[in-house]
Parts: C-alpha cells; sequence; structure tokens
C-alpha cells in the first residue's frame, strides 16, 4: 500500500510539473525577454496578438515570414507573438496570461486582431495598429485598427509607422508593401 501511495504520489507530481511547464509565458515575460534581445541588438520589439482561428492573424505571419521580407523585418525588428482570444476551450490555455490586460493598458481592447505594438529597446510604446484621427496620440482610442495591412490605406499607414521605427530603406519598405498588399482580395497588382 505504501508503494502504491508513493508510486502515486510520484505520477501525480509528475502529472502537475507536465501541465505546468506547458503554460505558456505570461505577456510580461514575453515582452521582457524580448527588450532584453532588443537592447542587445538595437532593435525596436514588434508584439502581435494573435489566436488559432483568426485568418488575418495568419495572413499577417505569411506576410512577415515571406522569405523576401523576412530579413527585412528581421534587421530592425525582435518580432514576438502573443495569444488571445481563443474561443475554442482546447486552445484557451494556449493564451499568453496577461495579454488581454497588455491590450487594455494600450487603449486596444475591443479592436479584434490582428492587433500589434512596436515598443523601444527600452519598453517605451512608440506606434500601435490604431488609426487616430491627425494630431492626436495614445490617450485617443483609435477608430480602428490597422491590423493585417491590405487596403491602400492600411499598407500606407504601416509602412509609415515601419518607416518611423526600422533602418529600412525605401526601396525596402517598398517591398514590403507591395507583399502585404497582396493580401487585399480586391487588388489586382
Amino acid at each position: 500500500m505504501k508503494r502504491f501511495l508513493f508510486t502515486t504520489g510520484i505520477c501525480v507530481l509528475l502529472l502537475i510539473s507536465a501541465f505546468k511547464n506547458d503554460t505558456p509565458p505570461t505577456a510580461d515575460q514575453v515582452l521582457k525577454t524580448a527588450l532584453v534581445k532588443a537592447k542587445k541588438e538595437k532593435k525596436h520589439v514588434l508584439i502581435i496578438f494573435h489566436a488559432s482561428w483568426c485568418g488575418w492573424c495568419h495572413k499577417m505571419d505569411a506576410s512577415i515570414n515571406d522569405p523576401e521580407i523576412k530579413p527585412l523585418f528581421d534587421k530592425s525588428y525582435v518580432i514576438e507573438h502573443l495569444t488571445v482570444l481563443e474561443h475554442d476551450p482546447a486552445k484557451k490555455p494556449d493564451q499568453n496570461p496577461g495579454a488581454e490586460d497588455l491590450m487594455k493598458k494600450y487603449n486596444s481592447e475591443g479592436f479584434g486582431i490582428p492587433l500589434w505594438f512596436i515598443f523601444d529597446a527600452n519598453g517605451k510604446l512608440i506606434v500601435d495598429s490604431h488609426i487616430r484621427p491627425a494630431g492626436t496620440g495614445f490617450e485617443v482610442k483609435g477608430d480602428n485598427i490597422i491590423g493585417c495591412p491590405a487596403s491602400e490605406e492600411e499598407v500606407k499607414a504601416f509602412v509609415a509607422e515601419l518607416k518611423k521605427t526600422s533602418r529600412l530603406t525605401d526601396a525596402e519598405l517598398e517591398k514590403i508593401a507591395a507583399r502585404f498588399r497582396k493580401n487585399d482580395p480586391k487588388y489586382k497588382g
């Protein structure tokens, strides 16, 4: 009986440990790790909020990871993802704890995803995916978000934010713009 209880106890501890290790890192942990890397590499941090069910999130990742484009992003950004808004109960454990709180902190709840922020290496938010009236700042919640840029206006706004926060040349930004325009179902380019 003692052997059975001991073995059962070990099994329970192993199961608890296994589940504990499957917990994704918190949003704060993801951001802090990315900031350390960004500071070391003299880059900014691009945080993308996404979910498994989100088609536009997948388009955003496919665009950034396009072999022609990825080196351009990698030159200026440490890119990390935070999983939020999973509807499927089986996927809820994949969410990063604190990610939705980070969205709220930066006045970005209620827009949907993908949503993105760019931070400097010290953790200061420098741009986000909001579309705001001209002359307003982060204190004003945008009317909408860019999300995964696709339309001509969205891509133009996205590229303007990249220009402010990167070492990308105009030619490189044009390549990025051309790739993201392919996400627009109406685009014939």
